[in-house]
């Protein structure tokens, strides 16, 4: 009896140390969504039916589900709109300037003056789970789903619903007719499932940021007037019955007099979006490349901007075939530049974007979108929690892969990230990196922080465990967790695994701090021994931000040699990233100790000390960084 008895605890005891061991395992939910939508052009109204097949593999049960209905956010009284009557600089594209009695200039939300044929909408009817009514309550851009039945772990669901909308006049990424003329950018236009993970729910407002959504699989089926051009997410499935420069070479498509409409067919497969752009004077080229990805270009019949779009075409193959480089492979067959939105915005397979700026200005916006590809629709971070992470990460590859196509190379490609984090960083107006998103309290510091500082959070990299370990870093970073939801700690020890670098502290103050680097020389000077003269160094921790420091020695006789003093808490020593210059690895920094002197055992007389000479270090006094002091 006892024998059994410790069978059977042996038997609990081993199913409970299995799960355990489930719930601290990377896991991830699944969808599978199955659109059908009819467009009406003369209304800008939307009809559509979904099915969508939920995996639960989290090892929760779950009782209710959460949509995002992103459209309802374009309503006077919105969230969206509040926020632009009370945040001191409201996004320019969203408001009108206009002058109060008083005759000053004030910012008008653009949202407010929606009349009810120009507002977005999108609600739900004859919600159900697996052929049952579930109870389903929209509140503003979500839809809030009490289940008929909970998904157990491990379990599958069907739902199905209908869905309308109204496609809002542009003011945000998506909506009708923009300031260039293109009438349909269908972004954030269906009802999508709230991403649930090892947090729990996602069911974040739509406020005016970033989204975040499941990984999963989109058959897609969009009517509209014949006479449109689509491009967008996924595989064109019908492409020899609708042509417009979709159809294999030598085909000849003819479409009925009488038919009025064409329904599009698109299959996405292990995407977390769809998005699509229409309108009936769209060109549309098609780039094919050497590494098995399909460019297509579609953009106005505009003669002002046909050139540079052209031009464009081969300097977007360039840029992926970079970013495949440095990054990995992307592992999609087709991608999609399409003229629509409000400035810029990453999307499943292709990026909505403005398109009658300079040549610059194009290429660049291009080089920045289609970045997003690799850091956000492949590494799949919330970038609602963590813009930085996608916004950052982009802008890094961007400036390497605009330096590397451009004809006259510079040093430091980051210069233009580093010098806006300065700025920030003395403004007080600077939030950590880890502030969500829609709680910034300046538009500016949400761009400075995502986009700036997330850049140098890589850039910085450099300077702390060298180029070679970033760029490898940066490789297998994408090697493990493309197509899942990487979160910063799973950035920072994939750079920690390739180093050997302890780094914990630097994602820390980095990103859930305002701490600033300030490093200077605080003395230099003489002392006469017996054995000549010996001249000590005394360096400064004024910030709270520690790092090892790099210090160039320039002398009288021309002559330069470089010291690295390693920081003690990454127990690392970078390989010295100037080897055409002698260097002298000194002894360890800890943080504890604000000063750190040297003696410096030379006959010579120096003419300059330097810290940080490559300027990689987002030291935020610089100029104290140089003895003699600049006057």
């Amino acid at each position: 009896m006892k024998n059994k008895l410790l069978f059977v605890l042996g038997l609990l005891l081993g199913n409970f140390f299995v799960v355990l061991g489930q719930s601290t395992a990377y896991w991830q939910q699944h969808v599978d969504y199955k659109m059908d939508v009819t467009m009406d052009v003369k209304t800008y109204q939307y009809k559509g039916k979904q099915e969508l097949v939920y995996t639960n593999n989290s090892p929760d049960t779950l009782k209710r589900v959460f949509y995002h209905l992103y459209n309802n956010a374009f309503q006077p009284g919105s969230e969206m709109d509040a926020r632009l009557q009370s945040i001191p600089d409201p996004d320019a594209r969203m408001v009108n300037k206009i002058k109060n009695a008083a005759g000053k200039e004030i910012k008008e939300s653009r949202i407010a003056k929606l009349q009810p044929n120009e507002i977005g909408y999108l609600h739900i009817l004859n919600f159900k789970q697996d052929g049952l009514a579930a109870k389903a309550k929209e509140v503003s851009t979500i839809l809030e789903v009490e289940l008929a039945q909970p998904i157990l772990p491990g379990k599958s669901t069907t739902f199905t619903l209908d869905f309308e909308g109204q496609v809002p006049v542009q003011i945000r990424r998506s909506g009708r007719n923009n300031k260039e003329g293109v009438e349909l950018s269908m972004a954030q236009w269906y009802p999508k499932i709230a991403e649930f993970d090892f947090e729990g729910w996602h069911a974040d407002p739509y406020i005016a940021r970033e989204f975040h959504g499941v990984w999963g699989n989109f058959d897609v089926t969009i009517t509209i007037d014949k006479h449109y051009v689509l491009g967008g997410s996924g595989y064109l499935q019908n492409k020899n019955e609708i042509g417009y420069n979709y159809q294999d070479a030598g085909v000849t498509v003819s479409i009925p007099k009488k038919q009025k409409t064409l329904s599009w067919h698109f299959i996405a497969p292990n995407v977390h979006d769809f998005t699509w752009a229409a309108d009936t004077n769209y060109i549309h080229d098609v780039v094919p490349t050497t590494f098995g990805t399909t460019l297509h270009f579609l953009y106005k019949n505009n003669p002002n901007i046909i050139s540079n779009w052209k031009n464009a075409e081969p300097k977007t193959v360039q840029l992926m075939e970079y970013y495949n480089t440095i990054v990995g492979k992307y592992p999609y067959d087709q991608y999609s530049v399409i003229q629509g939105g409000d400035g810029g915005m990453e999307y499943a397979m292709c990026t909505l974007i403005l398109g009658e700026g300079t040549f610059e200005g194009l290429v660049g916006v291009i080089a920045h979108e289609m970045g997003h590809s690799w850091f956000q629709h492949i590494l799949a971070s919330n970038e609602s929690k963590h813009p930085w992470m996608d916004e950052g990460f982009t802008s890094f590859i961007e400036d390497l892969g605009m330096n590397e196509i451009a004809e006259k190379k510079v040093a430091n490609p980051f210069s233009g990230a580093y010098k806006n984090y300065l700025y920030l960083a003395n403004s007080g107006k600077e939030q950590p990196l880890s502030t969500h998103g829609d709680r910034f309290d300046y538009n500016q510091a949400y761009s400075i922080d995502a986009y700036s500082k997330g850049e140098v959070y890589l850039a910085q990299l450099i300077y702390l465990i060298g180029k070679d370990n970033l760029m490898k870093s940066i490789k297998r970073y994408y090697t493990d967790f493309k197509f899942k939801h990487p979160t910063p700690n799973d950035s920072k020890r994939t750079a920690e695994r390739i180093s050997g670098a302890n780094l914990d502290w630097y994602l820390t103050d980095w990103t859930e701090t305002t701490n600033t680097i300030d490093y200077g020389v605080k003395e230099v000077r003489v002392d006469l021994g017996n054995t000549g003269n010996n001249t000590v160094i005394t360096l400064e921790r004024i910030g709270r931000t520690p790092m090892p420091i790099d210090m160039l020695v320039e002398y009288t006789d021309g002559t330069q040699e470089s010291f690295y003093i390693p920081l003690r808490m990454m127990s690392f020593e970078k390989e010295n990233p100037t080897p055409e210059i002698k260097r002298t690895v000194l002894p360890d920094w800890a943080w504890a100790y604000p000063t750190y002197s040297y003696i410096l055992p030379t006959n010579k007389t120096i003419s300059k000390i330097t810290l940080d000479p490559s300027g990689l270090m987002a030291d935020v006094k610089p100029e104290n960084n140089v003895y003699p002091a600049k006057k």
